[in-house]
């Protein structure tokens, strides 16, 4: 049985989320779901998927890595043409690789990017309102800059987390980087792993710092249970820009 690799670019907007993870809920309109559909109509069977990141409800991806095991005979040039032909136009092979029986998309990801964008324009642009989001309020970059230092590393990140498992909280948070070109900043997090919503809490914890809603020492008070992180931002700014594997 071949093991398949793809990396693949979506829009997030009208998706739930990579996968549903209630009980009974329904993938019709996950990217998953409409990714199975294509491969089962395809393959002629229904392969699990495994993913470097399950993106959430709204949430972009510039490289998302997916790999399944199938016994298609398909060139891989032939899979992606052929999903490219019968996916929704808003996602997209990029790249189609046959790689080794063991290669695990989820469990062999070593780290994990996220990017958030957020407009500091003086008015919001219209065509970039799906995927930017627009701040009314600049921030003070630099005071982000100081409250990010405090996150890198690794720490327990379950109050930064719409998670109810108390177990699995602990990842390490290698950069988080917070750019200014002209009138957008770009929040990027690169981390072992991410906890469910961990990615837009963080970027909304900093950009409450950055306004003075919260002073930067609720930081290591969220940490210990003193405070409570800011609520998740919207996540029509947020883009999964891909992992990396080990011998990349």
């Amino acid at each position: 049985m071949r093991n398949i690799r793809l990396t693949i670019e979506y829009d997030g907007s009208r998706f739930q989320g990579w996968q549903r993870l209630g009980a009974g809920e329904s993938t019709a309109n996950t990217i998953s779901g409409k990714l199975c559909e294509v491969l089962s109509r395809m393959t002629g069977q229904f392969p699990e998927l495994f993913c470097a990141s399950r993106t959430e409800t709204g949430v972009h991806a510039y490289a998302q890595t997916v790999n399944f095991h199938t016994d298609c005979t398909l060139h891989t040039t032939e899979i992606r043409h052929y999903l490219n032909r019968y996916l929704p136009s808003d996602i997209a092979v990029l790249d189609v690789q046959e790689v080794p029986e063991r290669f695990h998309a989820s469990l062999n990801a070593k780290r994990r990017t996220y990017r958030y964008r957020l407009s500091i324009a003086d008015v919001p642009d219209v065509f970039e309102r799906k995927y930017v989001y627009h701040l009314f309020k600049k921030p003070d970059v630099e005071m982000m800059r100081q409250a990010a230092r405090l996150l890198i590393g690794r720490h327990d990140f379950q109050r930064f987390s719409s998670s109810k498992k108390k177990k699995g909280g602990i990842k390490e948070v290698f950069d988080i980087d917070i750019y200014q070109g002209g009138e957008e900043l770009e929040i990027t997090i690169c981390a072992n792993d991410f906890l469910h919503n961990m990615a837009r809490i963080i970027v909304s914890t900093l950009l409450d710092v950055g306004q003075g809603m919260r002073p930067i020492e609720d930081i290591p008070r969220i940490f210990s249970g003193e405070e409570t992180a800011s609520d998740p931002i919207d996540p029509k700014g947020l883009f999964f820009q891909g992992a990396e594997y080990p011998q990349e």
